[in-house]
Parts: C-alpha cells; structure tokens; sequence
C-alpha cells in the first residue's frame, strides 16, 4: 500500500500457492472485484478486501494451472475518470515484455535503436491490446505509469524491475493512442518525482508536460536519390528555417503554421527560389519558446506546437517530393532541468554529471550529458538514427560542437576538471561525436551530419579511419564573422581590411565547409543582414547583393536564415512573422530575385559546387587589390568530358568571379584568364533587374594581352557594389 514493495509483480497477479490458485489486486478505489475467465467470461470468484485496504486477493477454486483472466472492478462512488463498472485486463497477468538479449544490449549500449525496446509502444500480448512501457532507472525504489486511466495513482501500475540493466517495465492492456502519461519515480530518499518520458514520442503542449502515447513510424528506405542530393559535389544550398515564425496567421491570433500548413506553403517557398534543403531550427520537443528548440526535454518528440508526428513526418515526405532536402538541428550537448526533463531522472544524477565543473553549462544553465556512460550515448545516437530512420530525415546539423569538445569551454581557472592526461579535451564528447558518425554513416549513408564547430579544432569533416571526427561537413564561423566585419566597413575604409574579405581562402580546403549567414547573426541587437551594410538605401542594397554574388562564388555549400532572401530590414524576432510586405517593395524584390538566380547558376554550373572543398578547384586571378577593394578569383569543375579539371571546357566548366567592393565604376579593368574566347555574365547583381544601376559587359572576347601570369585577358567594367560572375561560352 506504500508502493514500496521492491517486487510488486512477485505478489500481484495469479500465483500459485499451497496447490491452489490465487489472485491479488492493488485497486485502490475500489468497492468489490471479481475474477473472470477471459476466455468464457464467466464469473469465477469475488475478491476479497484484506484487512480493510486496497488489496483485493482469492483463491480460484477449481483450477490449478494458470489461465487467461480478467478483473470485473465496480468502482463505487470513487471513480473519477473511469466508468462506474469495468472489465479489465490485469497487467500483472502478464509475462516480462523485453528478453535477455534486449536487456543486455541496451545495457552494454550498443543497441543501436533503444528507442524500439523504451519508451512507450502500441502491443499486442496473448491476444490483448495495450501500450507497453520501458524506462532506465537504475537507481529508483520505485517506478509507476501514471495517468487519467488510473487518476494518477502511483500505487496501481508499479512496474517490473529487471535487475541489473537498470530498466522498469510493464505493459498496461486497454491504453491507445492519445493517452496522456507521465512516470512517477520513488527515489531511494523516499521523493516522489513526475517525469515525462525521455523516449515518448509525443508530448503535450506547454506548459502542459505529460507524454503522450504514440504509434511508432514505420522506417524510412534509403533513397539513392538523396544520397546523391547530399554528398559533397552537389549544389548545396540551404534555407533555415524557424517554423514559428516564418508566417504566421495574424486574424487567428497570431497563431502558428501547422507542420502540413508549413508543407502547402514553406515547401512551394523553398523550391521556387532553388535552394535544396530546408535546415529546422530544433523540433524536438520543449518547454520554452524562447529557446527556439535549443533546450529540448523530449528529444524523441517532434514539437506539439505545430501538429502531431505524422503531420511532421508529411511536412518531410512532402519536402522529398518537391526534391528539397529536410535537415534538422540537433542539440545533444545540453538539456534544460526542468523538473519533468531528464535532471535527476531517478534522484541521482543520471544523464548529467553530478559535479557541476563537468555537468553544468554556465552560459544557457542547462545540464551536460555525461559522454562516458554507456547508456547516455545509446540514447543520444540512438536518437539521431530514430530522426534519419522515421522521418525521412536528409541530416543532422550538431549544435554547440565547440562547447562539448572542451572542458574548460566559457569557463575560468579551477572552474573545470581536466581529462585523464591533464589536457582540456573532452575526450568523452569527442568519443561520443565519432561514435554518432560511425553509426549514421554506416546504418544510413545517405544522410549526413554537420557540425556548428566555432573553434579550430582540427579535422572536424574528416574521415574517422584517418583520425577526424567523421563530420561531412562543418559550419564556417571564422568566415562569417571576417567577412561581415568586411562589409559592415565604410568602403572607403575597406582597402585597410581587405584580408578580412580574402583570409577565408587561405583554410578553405582544410574542412568541408557550410558558409553560414545563420539565426545567430541577426539577434541579440546584430540587426539584420541588411542593416549592417553601409551607406544610404541604394548602397545598403548594393552591398547586401554584391557581398551574396561572393558568397556564392566563394568555395563551400550555402546556408541562409529566412528572410536573409529578401532583405529582412529589422532583427529576427521569434514571437513574430517576417516581414512579408516589404516584397512589395522593388529592392527587396531584387534581393529575392538575385538570390533565387544564384541558386539557379550554382545548381546550373558545376565549377561552382562540384569541388567545393578541394585546391584544384579554386584560383585566384588577383587578392591583392586592396587599393580598390577588388578581387578576382576561377572557380573550376572536376574532370570530365572537357579535360582535366575542365580547364579546356566551354559549357561552364570554368566561372570567373570579380568583386568591387567600394561605390566606384571601374572601366577596363584587365584580369588575366587562360582560355582565349568569348566570356558572358551569367550573374551582374548590379543588373537593373536587381534594383542596381545596370552598368554591365555582357559578351566580352579575350584580348592577346598577358596579365595575372596568363597570356590572354579580359578588358571590363567593374559596376559599383557588384560581383560579376562570368563563363566561356561557345
């Protein structure tokens, strides 16, 4: 009656004893019970009440091998959620739901899914219908599924410990889907905690915590299509996106987009403008919606804020139509401690380190997974696949790599702990990232992962069997904040921070790089893109475009925050929609129309994406016009059909890329080129179609004369504020 009994399942349910059968019932609650055959329905025998408590207890008369049965429970006046009378399957009739082999595996941490054998799943047990449960609690007196089906009482669905693994279990007949449910865990301090399940695949909505019941999503086949849509030579270019406020619907309350709204209307959005992937700032589920996801608690549960998970899984399912990819940002560095989350799961210090200079994260006050238990890294990469596997998922972009690869990361002197050698690696983590790609490569190798990596931590994107961290990619910070800093220069000043525009070249080929203008760089008072750039409205423009034709024309795949493809005038603010009006205006038009053509001509030519992260296809005609703030620089495809490198090719396998960076037009200006022939623009971002001022070259033919080291040239004109692209042409 304590719901201390370290073995309720030994006592409950039909046992024999003394050559009889006897069944026990904990129903508190309960006026009178009876047995029933579950086969015949018949009435066999009533139970009675022990000593005035809730544990209900017969001898079935007549039978000594155990059978099928039910509890006939008339519930009195006590009943609250339940009907007055019921027939019900007793879950302590029933068998041990997970064998040897899965509690091994799970708790060696290898089984590669967990989240198959945990959390909470639809089952059929001899013939009955019902949700089994399974929870890793190693250090609980206790664990109890609660819910509405038994008025949250802790006391009627103990579950069943299974020794050494850590793991409770029990399976409840008559549950289905869309029941709420939380566990109520004793710790061995005698405190009762309510905790949502880590592995539940749904949960409430805030600030409503319970998990909810939810049928498992079939797996995912691989598709070659996508594999080759995600690999390193093919024309990557991303939309990140933050589902709450990229539209919203003002005459409904400011309501939200639902995952299939966002499918009719983001999708079409994305395809249109020619990027390949969408990039999600987390689903995963949490409490607060300040965090943008960054704090999940559910991490198995795609937010509730815009739909159920089969609405998120025909969000993807219709991305993958459209032929745009579905990245998601991931966060296992950290995780929040509200009091239903993970923290002291069990009243110890389960997922996280008990000594806060290895498991607290002073700049978000979250918690740190500990890397080095087994169990919490099954969980984590588990995770990963459960995202790949299930919904369809193209990647994984790891956020806050930095803060896990280091012990002392944001903290002083004394305030960390040093690895077994004394260094500040973490090696944990680091074992814990090259485990994830190890397993994702080899269970699903079309998708890909992709690391937030702010420091220069090496071989971030390089292969695990020649020491990398496996990553396929990494994100370009050092890049970023260079070359922002470039352009927020008066540029009459940028000749005096021209290595800021051109350092990005000189460790290009170092990782696989993502060059991010992300979420992060227009909060936190930045403003955006747009209000960064200098001068008055025509300039601002001009530079915003002239700096989007380098990035393009820069080594490395693309990632652009929504609204960036316009020109949001104003900072990034979650609880509102983007400024959707300003495409009523011609310069904001322009901005959206250069960039959907800079995607077009990056999926078009393959000198721009197919050797992004390799020497061979780079070259720089001139980096030391500081003077003018000039460069420009070759970017050539791989070899093919046109020769080695595709250096003798006319069907754009060779780009040329110049940009002047100040308001001056520059006639004939002479670069060095090495094919004789005609050169045409395919990109002019000051193109009056752009809202420049149209000052361009059209077809130009190269002249017999030598500059840059090459014998032949082009004579152009430079517009102001503007990248050129150009391309031989037949």
């Amino acid at each position: 009656m304590q719901g201390d009994h370290g073995d309720p399942f030994a006592v409950l349910g039909m046992h024999r004893h003394n050559g009889a059968l006897v069944v026990r019932a904990l129903l508190p609650g309960a006026a009178s019970v009876a047995v029933i055959d579950a086969k015949s329905g018949c009435r066999l025998a009533s139970l009675d009440q022990i000593d005035g408590s809730d544990v209900f207890c017969a001898v079935i008369a007549r039978r000594k091998t155990p059978f099928a049965y039910r509890l006939r429970v008339d519930w009195g006046s006590h009943q609250q959620h339940q009907q007055q009378h019921q027939d019900i399957d007793d879950p302590y009739r029933f068998a041990p739901i997970l064998g040897d082999m899965d509690l091994w595996l799970l708790a060696e941490g290898t089984h590669y899914r967990p989240y198959e054998k945990l959390g909470a799943h639809l089952a059929h047990i001899d013939g009955v219908a019902g949700v089994s449960f399974a929870v890793w609690a190693p250090n609980a007196r206790r664990v109890s599924v609660v819910g509405s089906f038994n008025n949250w009482d802790g006391r009627r669905h103990m579950m069943r410990w299974r020794g050494a693994s850590g793991i409770w279990e029990i399976f409840l007949p008559q549950l289905a889907i869309g029941d709420l449910y939380k566990l109520e865990i004793k710790t061995l301090d005698g405190e009762l905690l309510l905790k949502a399940d880590p592995f539940a695949l749904r949960a409430e909505l805030r600030p409503d915590t319970a998990s909810v019941v939810q049928a498992l999503m079939p797996v995912q086949p691989s598709n070659p299509a996508r594999r080759l849509a995600n690999s390193l030579g093919a024309p990557v270019c991303i939309y990140e996106v933050h589902l709450g406020s990229w539209r919203r619907v003002p005459e409904q309350g400011n309501r939200w987009l639902t995952y299939r709204e966002l499918a009719a209307q983001l999708v079409p959005y994305v395809k249109d403008l020619g990027f390949t992937h969408i990039e999600l700032l987390p689903i995963s589920e949490h409490p607060f919606d300040g965090s943008w996801g960054y704090q999940p608690v559910g991490l198995y549960a795609p937010t509730s804020r815009f739909g159920s998970p089969d609405d998120f899984r025909y969000f993807v399912e219709t991305a993958h139509a459209s032929g745009i990819g579905v990245l998601l940002d991931w966060v296992p560095g950290h995780f929040p401690s509200d009091a239903h989350g993970l923290a002291k799961f069990d009243g110890s210090c389960l997922y996280e380190h008990a000594d806060l200079r290895e498991g607290f994260h002073p700049d978000w006050n979250t918690l740190i997974y500990n890397y080095g238990r087994k169990e919490v890294l099954n969980y984590l990469v588990g995770n990963a696949l459960y995202w790949i596997e299930r919904f369809g998922i193209d990647g994984l972009r790891v956020d806050a790599v930095a803060s896990m690869l280091y012990r002392d990361y944001s903290r002083k002197e004394g305030e960390w702990i040093p690895n077994q050698f004394g260094g500040r690696e973490n090696l944990e983590a680091i074992a814990f990232l090259r485990r994830l790609n190890e397993v994702v490569c080899a269970e699903r190798p079309e998708a890909i992962t992709m690391a937030e990596e702010s420091t220069s931590f090496p071989n971030v994107s390089r292969p695990l069997e020649t020491g990398g961290l496996g990553f396929h990619y990494k994100w370009n910070l050092g890049w970023m904040n260079d070359t922002l800093k470039y352009m927020q220069q008066d540029p009459l000043k940028r000749k005096h921070h021209h290595d800021n525009i051109t350092f990005g070249l000189a460790y290009a080929f170092s990782e696989n790089f993502v060059l991010p203008l992300s979420h992060d760089e227009v909060v936190h008072g930045k403003g955006s893109i747009l209000a960064r750039m200098p001068g008055d409205e025509w300039q601002r423009f001009a530079n915003l475009r002239a700096y989007y034709g380098f990035m393009w024309g820069h080594p490395g795949k693309k990632l652009l925050f929504m609204g960036c493809e316009f020109g949001q005038a104003s900072e990034w603010d979650a609880d509102s929609s983007l400024d959707w009006h300003l495409l009523k205006q011609p310069l904001h038009q322009g901005v959206q129309r250069l960039v959907r053509d800079l995607n077009a001509v990056n999926r078009h030519y393959r000198a721009l994406h197919q050797c992004d992260f390799e020497q061979r296809g780079f070259e720089w005609i001139t980096h030391e016009d500081r003077e003018n703030s000039v460069l420009s620089f070759i970017r050539h495809a791989g070899a093919g059909a046109n020769g080695a490198n595709g250096a003798n090719g006319t069907n754009g396998d060779t780009v040329l890329v110049l940009c002047n960076f100040t308001p001056v037009i520059r006639h004939d200006y002479r670069i060095g080129v090495a094919q004789a022939g005609c050169y045409r623009e395919i990109i002019n971002t000051d193109a009056t179609i752009y809202g420049g001022s149209g000052v361009g070259n059209g077809v130009l033919r190269t002249e017999p004369i030598a500059a840059h080291g090459r014998a032949c040239s082009l004579s152009l004109s430079l517009p102001p504020l503007a990248t050129l692209m150009l391309t031989l042409v037949p």
